[in-house]
């Protein structure tokens, strides 16, 4: 007898039988738009719902879930990481301004698990449904001898669009606008090869309970990244005007939040200004890790920073509220020259760029 590609470790059958099982959560996703049916080997997604934007600009973000998956692996539960994969594509997308559109998957696999293969589709699905986001489409590759059996990973895309006119750029922040953090639900997606060495996590030690968590250390780490999308919409929603705004992702503060300052900026944030979840006080003391490594590698309880004006904070955190999320005042923008040596002794800017994060 011949060998056949089964024999080879690729289970065609496998991967008609998880196709089947994710067809459910993938048509709760579906958005008028969206042309055709499952199993077609393009997604199609109409634009003319766009057609009455003055200048209609397509917006993207892709991104995965990185070495979170390994606690997934370790827990055996893999329904939530995919509302991380959507989270990290379509928070992005909606930092500029953007609605997102429609997502697409991929998920590399050393066997396919069909009933696992779904559970990891469920929490895109999942991730599709808060971000009002097609799932049109996404490919399972199964691959033996590169993948371990009981491993995979998982990365996707998101496609959003923005008229220019409503983009956020960070071009009219200027000194005494204020900054609003929006709160996290926790790590999110980012740091934990940190978090892996800190606690050298094992499936024993993530079933531990801690009292200042009030759950196990696996629960709290595993819980799934914020989307924020609809959250930016009811702050539109609310007349407010965004003016940038950053999503805390990997490089914590210190790197993200740059990236919406113009030169000649520094957001100067205070870090009593609300409340920072015990996750990372319980990480910072277990790995005896410096405050400034803190806030350069996690989120530290905010997952996007946005700057507005003076008069538009009050209407934003309401707006905030309103989408179901909490939200603080925690900063404020200052010149660099008024700021910024106490940004250079940070090491988080340089004399060329003119623009930093003071923490105080």
């Amino acid at each position: 007898m011949g060998l056949d590609y089964k024999s080879s470790g690729v289970d065609i059958e496998a991967g008609y039988r998880s196709v089947e099982l994710m067809k459910e959560y993938v048509r709760k996703t579906m958005r008028p738009e969206v042309l055709g049916g499952l199993g077609g080997f393009s997604g199609a997604f109409s634009l003319a719902g766009i057609k009455d934007m003055e200048e209609p600009v397509l917006l993207s973000g892709t991104d995965g879930v990185g070495t979170k998956l390994k606690l997934a692996f370790l827990m055996d539960r893999h329904d939530t990481v995919g509302i991380d994969c959507v989270a990290m594509c379509v928070n992005d997308v909606a930092c500029a301004g953007g609605e997102p559109l429609f997502f697409l998957d991929y998920i590399a696999c050393g066997k396919n698990v069909p009933e696992k293969i779904a559970d990891i589709v469920k929490g895109v699905a999942e991730g599709c449904l808060q971000s009002d986001a097609a799932l049109i489409g996404g490919e399972t590759a199964e691959m033996p001898g590169f993948y371990p059996e009981d491993e995979y990973d998982l990365a996707g895309f998101a496609v959003g669009v923005a008229d220019r006119k409503n983009m956020i750029t960070g071009e009219d922040i200027k000194e005494g606008d204020v900054l609003v953090g929006v709160a996290s639900s926790g790590v999110h997606s980012n740091g934990f090869s940190l978090v892996r060495k800190v606690f050298d996590v094992s499936k024993e030690n993530l079933s531990v309970y801690y009292d200042e968590l009030g759950e196990t250390l696996g629960e709290a780490l595993l819980r799934p990244t914020k989307i924020y999308v609809k959250t930016m919409k009811s702050i539109r929603n609310a007349g407010v005007k965004v003016k940038g705004c950053s999503h805390i992702t990997g490089g914590g503060f210190y790197e993200n939040i740059p990236r919406m300052l113009p030169d000649g900026t520094v957001a100067v944030i205070s870090k009593d200004s609300y409340p920072v979840p015990p996750v990372f006080g319980l990480i910072r003391k277990t790995g005896n890790i410096e405050e400034k490594m803190m806030y350069n590698t996690f989120n530290m309880g905010i997952g996007l920073c946005l700057a507005v004006s003076a008069e538009d904070a009050d209407r934003t955190i309401a707006a905030v509220e309103a989408a179901g999320e909490k939200a603080y005042v925690i900063g404020k923008i200052a010149s660099f020259e008024n700021a910024g040596k106490d940004a250079l002794a940070g090491g988080n800017t340089s004399e060329e760029s003119r623009k930093g994060v003071v923490l105080c």
